[in-house]
């Protein structure tokens, strides 16, 4: 049991997947954190809990192997050898497809089991007094530290606080930083398929006028069925009626979206969904406070990244507080937070408008626009320097990266 009367060095609020990889990079780095979650683990890594799976990039895998998470993970995941972009299953398209040497694209998960792993390493990590199923009903920042009280009247004390919540964070709120954000009047309806044709570790993003309809790798199930994560997206209004349809009545759909690419299917899980918007914050920083996740910015799913940008968020604030620390600063000094905001502003900002304006471009109707649209995929198709940019970013390679998304 933690002894509450100490003051660690960080106060994480939000034990998702970017705030229990912060939480156990940072104290893998030597630094004592509190992490507060107002969700039961049991809940969070139950059977049926959360259907969805999150595409890890090769800069994020480097991350959790750094971590010593890979043993644990390796075995779960799918590869992702390539990625297949089409408009609307007309002709041309870009294949993005690395060379032998380089690897993966990455690594498809499902979110449960990314979950298990990572609790499992918090719970054997000294540096962590973790905080489940915890609502807190109180924070404050002071010159000297930070403070969060629960309900149950515990007080839970450190020096820099980091929000973690996800898209709705109240710290993000309650220290008054602005939002810029949008509803995209879409939904991600989410399901697991499982189809007659091996997939080949091929992702497939389809773009339609209503949204784009992706198709992602995931590992055989044990009865040894070819499974495929889909991820659809479809218009607020008729999402209703999506969810509504009969199995025999959806999958017909799915097919149809398809054109046959992975050869019959059935269902493999039950469906799911949950509303698109877009949001990005002013600041990332504030007295004694930092953003990680989607407390920070939320981006549309089109390119999978919206995970690998609160990794990305985690290892460079690992980085700043770890080496602020060895230089005998507080964890919260605002140059610790001033590096983090410097490092992460412009990466997350581009992320999110690159995803943004992808989103519109291919939300375009007409034939004119599909044709447009197809010019330019053959034109990425042909030029190598181009496409290796492209295949650079989906990978979280490019720029200036933390040293715990450098390979190992």
């Amino acid at each position: 049991m933690a002894d509450l009367s100490q003051t660690r060095d960080v106060l994480i609020l939000g034990g998702g997947l970017v705030g229990m990889t912060l939480a156990i990079g940072l104290a893998r780095a030597g630094a004592t954190v509190h992490v507060a979650d107002r969700d039961d683990p049991a809940t969070q890594t139950a059977a049926g809990f959360d259907g969805r799976a999150s595409a890890i990039s090769t800069a994020s895998w480097n991350l959790f192997t750094h971590l010593g998470l890979a043993p644990t993970l390796e075995p779960k995941g799918s590869p992702i050898e390539a990625i297949a972009v089409n408009d609307a299953l007309r002709p041309g398209k870009i294949d993005f497809r690395p060379e032998p040497a380089e690897g993966s694209l990455g690594r498809m998960f499902a979110n449960r089991e990314l979950r298990l792993a990572l609790f499992e390493a918090a719970a054997k990590e000294p540096n962590i007094a973790w905080h489940p199923s915890s609502t807190v009903v109180a924070r404050e920042r002071g010159q000297h530290g930070v403070s969060a009280t629960l309900a149950d009247g515990a007080v839970l004390k450190a020096r820099l606080l980091v929000g973690a919540e996800g898209r709705q964070s109240p710290t993000r709120e309650e220290a008054g930083i602005a939002v810029a954000k949008w509803d995209y009047r879409h939904r991600a309806i989410i399901a697991g398929l499982a189809h007659a044709k091996p997939h080949g570790g091929v992702a497939w993003e389809i773009f339609y006028p209503a949204g784009p309809f992706a198709l992602l790798p995931m590992l055989d199930d044990e009865t040894g069925r070819h499974r495929s994560a889909l991820v659809w997206t479809v218009a607020e209004d008729d999402a209703a009626g999506v969810l509504r349809m009969s199995d025999t009545a959806f999958l017909a759909e799915v097919r149809k979206n398809m054109g046959g690419v992975l050869g019959d299917i059935e269902l493999a899980s039950p469906r799911s969904s949950y509303p698109l918007g877009f949001h990005h914050t002013a600041r990332i920083v504030a007295d004694r406070l930092a953003l990680v996740g989607d407390a920070a910015h939320g981006i549309h799913p089109i390119a999978g990244q919206g995970l690998n940008l609160g990794l990305r968020d985690a290892a460079a604030l690992i980085e700043c507080v770890s080496e602020g620390m060895r230089l005998g600063l507080d964890p919260g000094d605002a140059q610790i937070l001033a590096r983090y905001e410097r490092w992460r502003a412009s990466d997350a900002l581009m992320v999110a408008l690159a995803t943004d304006g992808l989103t519109r471009l291919f939300g375009v109707p007409g034939r004119a626009a599909s044709l447009v649209r197809r010019i330019g995929m053959s034109g990425v198709q042909r030029m190598a320097p181009l496409k290796r940019w492209f295949m650079d970013e989906a990978r979280g390679v490019s720029g200036q990266l933390p040293k715990l998304l450098e390979p190992v």
